[in-house]
C-alpha cells in the first residue's frame, strides 16, 4: 500500500527538524571503520551521485535552493580538511630543543636510538669545564661520551642577538647529516636552544694539523705523512664539490679544521657549522654561493671574494693551495713575527719556488733528499696554480687530487730506488771488509 501524502509530509518534516541528511548514518560509519578517508576520490564520486539523487527529490517539494545550500554545507565539512598554516618563523621555532636525530651507535653503521639534548648534557657531565676541548670567541667545544661508550664532540655556538635559524639553514643541515666520507668528520646532529646552538660531531682525538705542524701535538710529520694528509683533504673537498644532491662549498679550509686520527689520517671538519651563529640567514653553512668565510681564516680567503662577496668551489681551491704551502713550509699563512716578504708565507713560498729555490721554503724539520726536494717543488707548483688571482685559472679539486697522487707515487719510487742503492752500497762495504 502506498503511503498517504500526509504521512510523507510528516516524515519529511521530522527529517528536516532533526537536521540529518539522508544517508548520513551509512556515510559516517564507513569513516569510523577507517576503510577510506573522506577525501578519497572514490568516496567523493559515490557520495556526489547519491546527493544528486536526493536533491532532485527535494526539488519536487519546492525547496530546491534551501536543500542545495544544506547539501553544499555538509559536503564541504566532509571533504575539506582544516589546515593550520604556520609561518616560516613559527615552523623554525617549533623545532627548537625538541629536535633530535638518529646516530650510528659507536660508528657501527647501524642506525641507533635518537639523540636528545638530555643525552648531550649527560655525555658532557652537564657541559663541565673539564670536558672543554677548545674554546673560541663565539663557541666552545666539549668532549662527550655516550652510554654505549662512543665519543662525540659537542660544539656550543652562541647565536647572534638570539636570532632563530631559518628554514633554509635547517634544510642545509639536514643535507649535511647525509654527507658521509672517510675524510670528513660526520655531522651527527644539530639542536637549537634559546641562547645557543649545539652541533654534534664525530670526535677525533689526535689534534689538528696545525698542532702537529707546531709540534705541540705529536712528534712531527715527515714528507710522506704530509703528502698523505694533503691527499686526504683533497679527497674530502672533492667529495663535497661533487656531492650527488648539490655541490657543497666548505668556505673555511685551513689547518685548524683538519683533524688527525691516531693513524695520522686526515678528517676535515667545520663544513656547515663555521660561522653558524654569525648569521640567521644561513650564509655561514658554506653550501651556497653567498657563503661567508669562517672567522680566523686570515690568509686563506679567496681574493676575488673581497670584490664579489660570493664563494665558489674555486674559493675552496684557493684555501687548499694555502694549506699545501702550510704543509710544505710548516708555517702558518701569516707570521707577524717575521718581517718583509716572509711575513706572508704563501706569497713568499711561491716566489721561492718560481725562482728555483723551493728547498729554501721547505720545512727545516723535514729530511732533504733528491726525492723530497722534487716532491716539494711540485707541491709548491700546484699550490701556485691553486692561489692564482683569477678563479678561472685555478684547477678543480679533482685535478688537484690527481696531481697529488702522481707526486706521491713518484716520490715513493725515487725513495725506494735511493734506499735500494744505499742498501747495496752497505752490502758491498760489508763484503769488502
Amino acid at each position: 500500500m502506498a503511503a498517504s501524502p500526509a504521512a510523507s509530509r510528516q516524515s519529511s518534516s521530522r527529517s528536516r527538524r532533526s537536521g540529518e541528511l539522508p544517508g548520513a548514518h551509512s556515510h559516517q560509519s564507513s569513516y569510523d571503520h577507517g576503510r577510506t578517508p573522506p577525501f578519497s576520490p572514490d568516496v567523493y564520486g559515490r557520495q556526489l551521485s547519491s546527493y544528486s539523487g536526493r536533491s532532485s527529490q527535494v526539488s519536487r517539494s519546492g525547496s530546491f535552493r534551501a536543500a542545495a545550500q544544506r547539501v553544499a554545507g555538509a559536503f564541504t565539512s566532509c571533504f575539506v580538511p582544516r589546515v593550520q598554516v604556520k609561518t616560516e618563523e613559527e615552523e623554525v621555532k617549533s623545532r627548537g630543543a625538541d629536535c633530535h636525530v638518529s646516530i650510528d651507535s659507536a660508528g657501527s653503521g647501524q642506525e641507533g636510538r635518537a639523540l636528545t639534548i638530555a643525552d648531550l648534557s649527560k655525555a658532557t657531565s652537564n657541559f663541565s669545564e673539564k670536558n672543554i676541548v677548545k674554546q673560541g670567541g663565539s663557541s666552545t667545544m666539549y668532549r662527550g661520551k655516550l652510554r654505549d661508550g662512543s665519543l662525540i664532540a659537542v660544539k656550543c655556538v652562541r647565536k647572534l642577538n638570539g636570532q632563530y635559524l631559518t628554514a633554509e639553514l635547517w634544510r642545509e643541515l639536514e643535507t649535511l647529516q647525509n654527507v658521509e666520507h672517510q675524510n670528513l668528520t660526520r655531522l651527527l646532529g644539530f639542536f637549537e636552544r634559546n641562547e645557543d646552538c649545539l652541533v654534534v660531531l664525530e670526535y677525533v682525538s689526535n689534534g689538528t694539523l696545525r698542532e702537529h705542524l707546531d709540534e705541540s701535538c705529536g712528534n712531527g710529520l715527515d714528507l710522506a705523512q704530509r703528502l698523505n694528509i694533503a691527499i686526504d683533504v683533497a679527497h674530502a673537498i672533492t667529495y663535497l664539490h661533487e656531492y650527488k644532491e648539490h655541490p657543497i662549498i666548505h668556505g673555511g679550509i685551513r689547518s685548524s679544521v683538519v683533524l688527525l686520527t691516531d693513524a695520522l689520517s686526515a678528517k676535515v671538519t667545520g663544513f656547515g657549522v663555521a660561522g653558524m651563529a654569525a648569521s640567521a640567514s644561513g650564509s655561514g653553512t658554506g653550501s651556497g654561493s653567498d657563503a661567508t668565510p669562517a672567522k680566523g681564516a686570515a690568509g686563506y680567503v679567496d681574493p676575488e671574494y673581497l670584490s664579489t662577496y660570493q664563494m665558489t668551489d674555486k674559493s675552496d681551491v684557493y684555501s687548499f693551495g694555502v694549506l699545501l704551502v702550510e704543509l710544505v713550509t710548516g708555517r702558518p699563512p701569516v707570521e707577524r713575527s717575521r718581517g718583509g716578504e716572509a711575513r706572508l708565507t704563501t706569497k713568499w713560498a711561491v716566489q721561492k719556488c718560481r725562482g728555483g729555490e723551493a728547498v729554501v721554503a721547505m720545512d727545516p724539520r723535514m729530511r732533504r733528499s733528491p726525492a723530497s726536494v722534487a716532491a716539494v717543488e711540485r707541491m709548491l707548483a700546484l699550490a701556485a696554480q691553486c692561489v692564482a688571482a683569477a678563479r678561472k685559472d685555478r684547477p678543480s679539486m679533482r685535478r688537484c687530487t690527481e696531481q697529488l697522487w702522481t707526486i706521491r707515487r713518484d716520490y715513493h719510487r725515487r725513495e725506494e730506488t735511493r734506499c735500494a742503492a744505499v742498501a747495496e752500497e752497505r752490502t758491498d762495504e760489508w763484503v769488502l771488509r
